[in-house]
């Protein structure tokens, strides 16, 4: 039977961040189908800590503590001319173990996820990759250099450049490439180089709807009391996410409070930057930092707010919000790759003033609110089951028709 490479710039464990749902998501998928091998790296201890849960379905697997520091890995870069973000992957261990699999089992497949792991998949592989890129980083590093000073503009504006080059590379070293939406896909392939266009196609994200499901869903015990309760989830070391919450607290949020003087907005997420953590108190700011459960921070909210201005992809907050029946207040491109209706399933506004105007309609009116959270939540149960979504697996990776098999280790 014919077995898979699974590569992974993090492990897919816990399933507790947007790349990590995507990623724990498809590799149990695939696990589903045949014999998965997975190589991944681990952020920290605490990462390393659920290396049982990446054995449980990994018929072998190398979990690789990371450890280069980004310093290093900037004068690697400079050095060798590569984008850092592939030098801070660059493992020898990790190489080893890619090279051992493939000459020991028939690893007819390699699914790779996050760009920065494709420097592992080696000349002259027989057979099929697959490279889930999720969104464009390059446009990503180019949005950031837009925003950013000297010298931090620089750096950008290089890594945006390199890797650009590296993703037309890949892109046409493989199979095919993954985008998490049709927009990034369409995005990726202007960005192009010169050249035969290879495949390029969207595999979107979905939603466990059974773990975010309203029912029976108690609000986090801080939300008692005073409100309304405006909510913000997502990692917050994560600069979109960091300068989303800035902007929210310190522009829209004395709006809210002109009319609501009791409003609170809660920022739930792990690893606040200094940043995030000083918004505590700042008109109604409340900062979590990590929670073992979002879903009563979720539950709890009169509404959801997801006031991103640079974004790629799918935002899973957006999604997880919508399928626990939340009226979701999103900007443009926090909403982009989500086909909810605007003003029906999902509220989309622009503009610090917009914001506002809008947040306020919704609380103002319940109602509305709560018919249009109930609506985003038919909407997720309809169009953003994992199953459905990552259906087209088999075909790519060539393996319809194959029996399903366990590889619990």
């Amino acid at each position: 039977m014919s077995e898979v490479l699974f590569l992974a710039h993090r492990i897919p464990f816990p399933p507790d961040r947007g790349d990590k749902i995507r990623s724990c998501h498809v590799l149990r998928h695939i696990a589903a189908m045949v014999p998965v091998h997975v190589a991944c790296f681990a952020d920290d201890e605490g990462d390393m800590g659920h290396e049982p849960d990446l054995a449980a379905v990994a018929k072998s697997h190398c979990l690789v503590r990371r450890t280069r520091s980004l310093k290093l890995a900037g004068v690697e870069a400079l050095a060798s001319g590569k984008p850092v973000s592939l030098t801070a992957f660059a493992d020898k261990t990790l190489a080893a173990y890619v090279a051992r699999v493939l000459a020991e089992h028939p690893i007819s497949a390699i699914y790779v996820f996050s760009g920065q792991m494709a420097q592992y998949i080696p000349d002259g592989f027989a057979g099929r990759s697959v490279m889930d890129f999720v969104d464009v980083d390059s446009a990503k590093f180019e949005a950031y250099a837009a925003q950013a000073r000297f010298p931090l503009d620089r750096m950008y504006a290089r890594e945006a450049r390199l890797l650009s080059r590296f993703e037309s590379d890949v892109a046409r070293r493989v199979h095919a490439s993954l985008l998490v939406t049709a927009e990034e896909a369409a995005l990726f392939s202007e960005r192009l180089s010169p050249g035969p266009q290879p495949q390029v196609m969207a595999l979107g994200n979905g939603i466990d709807t059974d773990f975010f499901d309203p029912v029976d869903m108690p609000p986090a015990p801080e939300m008692a009391g005073e409100g309304p309760h405006l909510t913000f989830t997502g990692q917050m070391d994560y600069p979109p996410n960091a300068a989303a919450v800035e902007m929210f607290a310190r522009e829209v949020m004395p709006k809210v409070q002109a009319t609501f003087p009791q409003a609170r907005f809660n920022v739930v997420g792990r690893a606040p930057t200094l940043a995030v953590r000083s918004l505590e108190g700042v008109n109604g700011t409340h900062v979590t930092g990590a929670v073992l459960d979002v879903r009563p921070w979720i539950a709890g909210a009169d509404l959801v707010v997801a006031p991103l201005t640079i974004a790629r992809g799918v935002q899973n907050k957006v999604l997880e919000a919508m399928a626990m029946a939340r009226p979701v207040l999103a900007t443009p491109e926090a909403a982009t790759g989500i086909p909810a209706r605007d003003g029906q399933e999902i509220v989309v506004a622009a503009g610090t003033d917009t914001l506002a105007r809008q947040a306020l309609s919704l609380l103002h009116d319940k109602v509305r609110a709560t018919a249009i959270g109930q609506s985003a939540r038919a909407f997720v149960l309809d169009k953003c089951g994992w199953a459905g979504v990552l259906a087209p697996l088999a075909g790519l990776l060539g393996l319809d028709g194959r029996e399903s098999t366990s590889c619990a280790a």
